[in-house]
């Protein structure tokens, strides 16, 4: 990170009201901070904005709640500390907890949010990849109310979402999960505190050895997280067996378009990604 002095802002609001308010006076002008574990970065680095709309003024925006048999909702100032800590989540959302327990270090899972993590956008969040295997849905804020964009339809392209100017994410949705639906995720990095070069997460609907429903999620491998889905449909109604995962492992390499960069090359992402895919749904399977 530079050393240079921050530049200066002012630091707005104090509820969702006048937040979304201030989001539509001040457009283009305006950046919004959850945990600033991105932004506070990017302005470090020569990043510049006029105002600072930080959540953490706004009240009851930290919270886990289970919905019995509809949704779990997690707040947007909800840390990755917290996430992982979570006793539902660990319980019923394997893939989030493992994204989120791993995701950086202690200080920035004290800091960073699962929320933030899905607006930055970026093809090789953890977060991200969790919470498109799990189905999630983000719930925007904006002079209109309230709407709900399934995670499924919310990166438009890299770096870009589905939010518009003048709307706030306040919280992510992940729909209930029966006793029969496990979950994973596992990321691949150059050192243990690096972005992932490749990450992937499942969720599975079982009954016993046979899949009856499944979503496959990878990142790194594209302009955004993407579902991988030749392989959801080559496992869906099919027993998990050593045979259909090496099927599985030789579709995922034909769904993948990865990039040369700082972190890995496109060559060895095309052929890891799916031997990364298949000891996730081993993973997922463990117990089953």
């Amino acid at each position: 990170m530079s050393s240079r002095i921050l530049p200066e802002f002012e630091l707005l609001p104090h509820d969702i009201d006048e937040a979304v308010k201030m989001l539509g006076l001040h457009q283009g002008k305006a950046s919004i901070m959850a945990g600033g574990t991105d932004l506070l970065v990017m302005m470090g680095d020569g990043f510049r904005a006029d105002y600072v709309l930080s959540l953490g003024n706004i009240p009851d925006l930290a919270y886990i709640i289970e919905e019995s048999g509809k949704w779990l909702r997690i707040g947007a100032m909800t840390t990755l500390a917290e996430v992982a800590e979570s006793k539902v989540v660990q319980e019923k959302y394997t893939a989030l907890w493992q994204s989120a327990a791993q995701n950086g270090s202690p200080q920035t899972r004290n800091m960073g949010t699962v929320v933030g993590n899905l607006l930055r956008a970026s093809p090789s969040g953890d977060c991200c990849c969790a919470v498109l295997a799990l189905d999630g849905w983000v719930v925007l804020e904006g002079p209109q109310g309230r709407r709900e964009v399934a995670i499924d339809d919310f990166w438009l392209e890299y770096r870009a979402t589905a939010r518009r100017p003048d709307e706030i994410a306040v919280e992510v949705k992940l729909p209930d999960v029966k006793g029969n639906t496990t979950s994973a995720f596992r990321a691949m990095t150059r050192t243990t505190l690096d972005l992932a070069k490749l990450n992937a997460a499942v969720r599975l609907d079982m009954s016993g050895k046979q899949c009856e429903n499944a979503r496959v999620a990878i990142g790194a491998v594209a302009p955004t997280t993407i579902r991988v889905r030749k392989a959801e449909e080559l496992i869906r109604g099919k027993e998990i067996n050593e045979e259909t995962l090496e099927e599985v492992g030789k579709v995922v390499s034909t769904e993948v378009s990865p990039i040369d960069d700082v972190r890995s090359t496109a060559e060895y992402r095309r052929t890891i990604s799916g031997v990364l895919v298949k000891r996730v749904i081993e993973e997922a399977c463990k117990g089953v």
